[in-house]
């Protein structure tokens, strides 16, 4: 995948920031197969978590054809399955429907960033203990939403 531009043009929009698991923004862009995940796990108590959110948020909008989301590993332990979180953030990367990056990450937005610059639909897949979060995240969606 290529570093995409950060010309003055490319303006934030709610739908490209990294959004929670029950925001229909979300679910709607993780409807779309061509969308690609990056799910940061995090902790509402933590302080590096919430500095490294605004980050997320202006990264979440250079690359559009991206999905972000934030998850609180406390409010959404489903989404982790039998995986543990020990140190955050830890950063999910989904692309062509397998995930490609599930670790820890220094909280340098930077490193995401020149992480996403090497990723496409063709790197390697990585075996982690997770669900499928996309998957979790779209079966959430229709749960909280009216029948």
């Amino acid at each position: 995948m290529s570093v995409p531009s950060t010309s003055a043009a490319t303006l934030p929009t709610p739908a490209n920031l990294a959004c929670e698991p029950d925001d229909a923004a979300l679910r709607e862009r993780l409807r779309d197969a061509g969308v690609d995940l990056v799910a940061c796990f995090c902790a509402a108590w933590c302080d590096t978590c919430r500095e490294y959110r605004p980050k997320l948020d202006e990264l979440a909008a250079q690359w559009p054809g991206i999905a972000f989301a934030w998850i609180d590993i406390e409010d959404h332990a489903e989404l982790l399955g039998d995986e543990d979180v020990e140190n955050f953030p830890t950063i999910l990367v989904q692309m062509g429907g397998r995930t490609v990056f599930y670790g820890p990450m220094l909280p340098h937005i930077g490193h995401l960033e020149r992480l996403l610059g090497t990723l496409d639909a063709n790197s390697a897949p990585v075996a982690t203990g997770l669900p499928d979060v996309r998957a979790l995240l779209l079966d959430a969606a229709r749960l909280s939403q009216p029948d």
